[in-house]
C-alpha cells in the first residue's frame, strides 16, 4: 500500500451547511496518584445534520466517554479534558460556562443513558421527569409541561398515557421505561440525540420497536443521532455513516453499507467476521472467527497502531508509527481508514489458490 500522510478532508455535507458537530482531536485523560489512563486520544469526525451516525466498538474503545467528554458529563477528578475543540452550531462546548451548557444539554441536545433502571429517580411519577426539561429549557407553565409530556408519551408509544403519567418508573417494564427515557430525550425537539447503549438490555423485539421509533422520530423532527452500541446489526438498520473506534481511537469510518461491504481497518473486519451470516444457505455459513489477544494498557499506549499486536496483516510499520486517517485507494468518497496495510489486496491473497 501507498504511504498515506496527509487526512482525507469529512464529507460535505449534502445541503453544503456548516456541520452540525464538528469533533476536533479530542483528548480524555483518568488520573490516579500513580497512573494516567488515555481513554480518548485524538478523535476527529463532523456529523450534519440529519446525519445518523452509528459508533461501535468493544468496552473501553472510548465511544462512551468521549460523548460523555463531549458534554462535559465526566466527573472532573479523575478525568481530565486533555485537548481538542468540540464544535456544536460553530460554539466550543468545551468553553461554555456551566450555564451556557446547561441550556444546550437536554435541550439542543438529548440523550438517552444506557440503563432507564438507574436513570430514571425511582421518586418521582415519569410525567414529572419528562416535564421538568420542557420547564427549564422551554419555560412552560406547569399545566402546558403536563399536556406536552402526555404528547410525548403518546409519541413513544406508551398506551394509556393521560393516566400512566402519574405513575413511578417501577410500574413500567423495561422497554418502557426506555420509551420514557428517548421521550425525555426527545422533550424540547433537540437537533442531536445522543443514544448511548439505549437498546443494549432490551430483548430483540422491543429493541426492534424501540430503533423503528428513533428512525421514525427522527424523520418527523428532522435530528442528527449518534447511536452507540457494541451491537453491528442495529447500525446496519439505523445508521447512515458508522464509526469504528479502538484503543481511543477512530480506526475507520464511512457510509455504513461501504464500511460493512469493504472493510478497509483489520479491527473492522475482525468484527464483521464475529457475526453469524444468516443469509448464507446453513451447510455454506463460515465459522466463526474471534479476535484474539486483549486491548492494550492505555496507561502506556503502544507507539504505533494499537491494535497491531492482535492484527494478523500487521506491518513492521504498525508497531512503529500511528496511521493517519485517510481515504485508501479504491475505497467509495468518504470512507477512511486508519491502516498501513491494502487489506483487500491481503484477503484476496489468502483465497488466491
Amino acid at each position: 500500500m501507498s504511504d498515506l500522510s496527509s487526512p482525507s478532508s469529512p464529507a460535505p455535507s449534502p445541503t453544503g451547511k456548516p456541520p452540525l458537530l464538528e469533533v476536533r482531536d479530542l483528548k480524555v485523560e483518568f488520573a490516579d496518584a500513580d497512573s494516567v489512563v488515555h481513554a480518548v486520544n485524538g478523535v476527529s469526525y463532523t456529523l450534519n445534520e440529519g446525519e445518523t451516525l452509528g459508533i461501535v466498538g468493544e468496552s473501553g474503545s472510548g465511544k462512551s466517554v468521549h460523548v460523555l467528554a463531549m458534554l462535559r458529563l465526566i466527573p472532573m477528578p479523575p478525568g481530565r479534558l486533555a485537548g481538542g475543540q468540540v464544535l456544536f452550531e460553530g460554539r466550543d462546548l468545551l468553553t461554555l460556562s456551566d450555564a451556557e451548557l446547561r441550556k444546550v444539554r437536554g435541550g439542543s441536545i438529548g440523550f438517552v443513558f444506557q440503563d432507564p433502571m438507574s436513570s430514571l429517580n425511582p421518586s418521582m411519577t415519569v410525567g414529572r421527569q419528562i416535564m421538568e426539561p420542557l420547564q427549564l429549557h422551554l419555560g412552560m407553565g406547569a399545566d402546558a409541561a403536563r399536556k406536552r409530556a402526555v404528547e410525548l408519551m403518546d409519541m413513544v408509544r406508551l398506551p394509556d398515557a393521560a393516566r400512566r403519567i402519574d405513575q413511578f418508573p417501577h410500574e413500567f417494564s423495561g422497554g418502557q421505561r426506555q420509551r420514557i427515557m428517548i421521550a425525555m430525550g426527545l422533550s424540547c425537539r433537540p437537533k442531536l440525540l445522543i443514544a448511548d447503549e439505549a437498546t443494549t438490555a432490551l430483548d430483540v423485539t422491543v429493541q426492534a420497536d424501540v430503533i423503528e421509533l428513533v428512525k421514525e422520530l427522527k424523520r418527523e423532527i428532522g435530528m442528527a443521532v449518534i447511536w452507540i452500541t457494541h451491537d453491528l446489526g442495529v447500525v446496519a438498520g439505523i445508521a447512515d455513516t458508522v464509526q469504528v473506534m479502538y484503543a481511543g481511537r477512530v480506526m475507520e469510518r464511512g457510509p455504513v453499507d461501504d464500511v460493512f461491504r469493504d472493510p478497509r481497518s483489520a479491527y473492522t473486519l475482525g468484527l464483521l467476521r464475529s457475526l453469524p451470516d444468516l443469509s448464507a444457505p446453513i451447510g455454506q455459513r463460515r465459522r466463526l472467527t474471534q479476535i484474539d489477544g486483549a486491548p492494550p494498557d492505555m496507561r502506556a499506549p503502544p507507539p504505533g497502531d494499537p491494535f497491531a499486536p492482535r492484527n494478523r496483516y500487521a506491518t513492521p510499520r504498525c508497531f512503529t508509527e500511528q496511521p493517519p486517517l485517510v481515504q485508501p485507494p479504491g475505497a467509495a468518497p468518504g470512507h477512511l481508514a486508519a491502516a498501513w496495510y491494502d487489506l483487500p489486496a491481503l484477503i484476496a491473497a489468502e483465497t488466491t489458490p
